[in-house]
Parts: C-alpha cells; structure tokens; sequence
C-alpha cells in the first residue's frame, strides 16, 4: 500500500464521505437518530465547513478516501471551544495510525484558529476510538457541552490546550 495523505474536503469529495461515514455508523451499530447519521450536513460536508474557523479532512489511499473528521466551533456553547467533528475510517483505514494522524491534523488546525479547548462525543461500545482520543489528551467529562443534536451519544470527553 502507499502512503495515504490527509487533504482538506473538495466539494468532489462530498458524495464519498457521505457514504464513507453512512458506512461506518452502520457497521457500529449507531442509531440513526440523535447521531451523525441524521444530520442534515452529512451530505453536503464541503459547504457544511466552509464557514470560518471549520475545516474538514479526508484520508485518500490509494485515490479512494478511507476515512474523515474535521473541526469547528462547538455548536450552542458560549466559549472558545472546538469539537472534533464525523471522525470515521473504513475498516481497512484502521490499525494503521491513520486515526492518530487525522487527529493530530485537526487538532493542529484548532490550535492554528485559537481554540482553547477541543470536545468530542462517542459511543460508549467505540472502545478503540475512546483509547485513541485518551491517548491524544482527550479526558472524560460527565457532561455533554453545547448542543450538537446528538442526544444519543453519551460519552463526552475534552481535550485543553
């Protein structure tokens, strides 16, 4: 395999990713309701972040794109505060330390807009990405910040720079 790159979204890429991350909840088991898969931007992920200080990212191997996640501010929360945004990879992106690449990607793209903090909300059973953001500084908080819509993802953890 070659190297795979981390790149900043198209508005070419929205059709893949969309599917991409369609593909991944539904391998985990997410529920379609009160998690990424209902969003209204899932389909649209360029334009969704082409807003100030949101940027989306793609991981393509090979000329295919195996994996995404992005950052912006924290919706319905008063504070310089970002949160690590749709970061799903292909089963055959995982392993490989693509995840811990992407998250450094974006957090270094955080830092760069002047975010203080950075937070995240999971699934409880998403034991191997619970370990990945615990090893990149991310900490469990026993509430949910702001209000991304996502009432069924329990799980919150936040990240200080």
């Amino acid at each position: 395999m070659g190297e795979a790159i981390i790149r900043e979204i198209t508005p070419n890429d929205n059709l893949v990713v969309a599917k991409v991350i369609r593909k991944v909840l539904l391998e985990m088991g997410v529920p379609k309701v009160g998690t990424a898969y209902a969003d209204k931007a899932l389909d649209n992920m360029y334009e969704a972040y082409n807003i100030p200080k949101a940027t989306y990212f793609v991981i393509e191997d090979e000329g295919q794109i195996v994996g995404c996640s992005g950052i912006a501010q924290l919706d319905n929360y008063e504070g310089n505060v970002c949160e690590l945004q749709k970061m799903y990879l292909l089963a055959q992106a995982r392993g490989r330390g693509l995840g811990a690449k992407m998250i450094k990607v974006c957090l270094e793209k955080a830092k760069s807009y002047g975010f203080e903090q950075c937070y995240l909300e999971t699934m409880p059973y998403m034991k191997a990405a619970q370990k990945l953001y615990k090893k990149n500084g991310f900490e469990y908080i026993d509430a949910p910040m702001g209000n991304t819509g996502h009432y069924s993802c329990p799980v919150w953890m936040l990240k200080t720079f």
